[in-house]
């Protein structure tokens, strides 16, 4: 596939607004998962926060979309004057050029368990104020990012579990590469409910405490929420990028269907989506400098990447930052591709923040202290419920694949 740019990026989680404040905690080695505080939920875990997100006031030409989840889409649209580069975007290409691919799981699904709360004791009426279509809908969270930056070009959510916000970037290659676009904004925004907390609390994936992914003691996933965005783009004709743009450089998806919430054991889904990726970005796996681990810290997950990885890879460092923002579901693989983009451009491998013993039995090259690294092209993992395979290749440009000398 052709290289597409990441001209703009920009993330906010529980490590905070922006990507200054993502930077330094990952640099830092700082997660922001704290005990669980969430309104009516009463689970003993830890979860990720984004603190304000109840403090935003929404447009108010945009006010039927007011749910916790456009919430804290516009708060994360308004960092690191990313809305200010869509309208840049929008002058060059014209506003029906610039796709829209948002993912999420359960959008702000949030407002129905609030509506419902408050139904009319008599006739079980909903309240009036209550908009389905621009709140709980998933393809809602897509329409508010397309109104809030005027856009009219095509829009759609992705609701793939926990693969969403990484599949949006192969849904944006597709259309810029086929020339029905010439840009878009990709993304990912899931934002904590009940129905979450307590689904997966129910299949008995919380941790007691702040997840240790790939750990010898990992028990179990921390929920978080974020939302994070990209401006794709195709690279300019007419001028070379910087030593620092960040470009797509592969996207892998795979679908084994071996079970509803369990990965294949071998990791044969994940180990497709890896080489699909590696193919189309022309690399092979010795080129890959870091990889950011799916890594959700629950026994089956963790070991079946583990698999998938050693399959593939000779001791390539690796690291899950879901330890710092726990698991943002439907955000994920956007707010990793973010953490992949910040470790390019500033030539960094990232720490696994609260894994202290790796498990040897995982066979990975786990880093634990975060280091300077010249990274040319790094690997980003998502793997979601029922086999939803997602695996980006993100590289600095140029880059030429070096024949290695003694292949394994």
């Amino acid at each position: 596939m052709n290289p597409i740019l990441l001209s703009h990026y920009t993330a906010t989680s529980c490590l905070g607004r922006g990507l200054d404040a993502m930077l330094a905690a990952l640099r830092g080695q700082r997660g922001g998962l704290a005990p669980c505080d969430f309104e009516r939920a009463d689970l003993d875990t830890w979860i990720g926060k984004v603190d304000g997100v109840d403090d935003v006031a929404m447009r108010a030409d945009l006010q039927d979309y007011d749910c916790r989840n456009n919430r804290l889409a516009q708060l994360g649209l308004e960092q690191d004057g990313f809305s200010a580069r869509v309208a840049q975007a929008v002058a060059r290409y014209g506003a029906s050029r610039i796709g829209i691919f948002i993912g999420t799981s359960t959008s702000g699904i949030l407002e129905t368990e609030q509506a419902y709360r408050t139904r009319d004791p008599q006739s079980g009426a909903l309240a009036p104020g209550f908009h389905y279509a621009e709140t709980h809908n998933p393809y809602s969270v897509a329409a508010f990012v397309r109104a809030y930056c005027a856009l009219r070009g095509p829009a759609t959510a992705i609701s793939s579990a926990c693969s969403s916000g990484a599949k949006v970037f192969g849904s944006a290659r597709r259309m810029i590469e086929a020339g029905l676009i010439d840009a878009a904004v990709v993304g990912g925004v899931d934002s904590l409910c009940l129905t979450t907390l307590y689904g997966f609390n129910s299949l008995e994936l919380l941790s007691r405490q702040p997840c240790r992914p790939f750990d010898v003691a990992r028990d179990g996933i921390s929920i978080g929420e974020a939302a994070a965005f990209a401006l794709l783009e195709r690279l300019p004709a007419d001028e070379a990028p910087g030593d620092d743009a960040v470009m797509l450089l592969g996207v892998g998806e795979s679908s084994d269907a071996h079970h509803m919430s369990s990965p294949h054991p071998q990791g044969r889904g994940a180990r497709a989506a890896i080489e699909q990726a590696l193919a189309t970005a022309g690399l092979a796996p010795h080129d890959i400098g870091y990889i950011n681990l799916h890594g959700t810290a629950t026994p089956s997950n963790d070991a079946a990447e583990s698999r998938a990885i050693a399959a593939l890879f000779d001791a390539t460092p690796c690291s899950s930052t879901k330890g710092a923002t726990g698991h943002t579901l439907g955000a994920a693989g956007a707010l990793e591709a973010v953490a992949a983009a910040l470790a390019l451009r500033h030539r960094f491998i990232p720490a696994g923040v609260n894994t202290t013993q790796p498990d040897p039995v995982l066979g990975t090259n786990y880093v634990l202290e975060s280091r300077d690294a010249d990274l040319r092209a790094v690997l980003s993992n998502s793997f979601g419920f029922g086999g939803t395979n997602c695996s980006l290749v993100f590289g600095r440009v140029p880059f030429v694949h070096t024949p290695r000398k003694n292949p394994r």
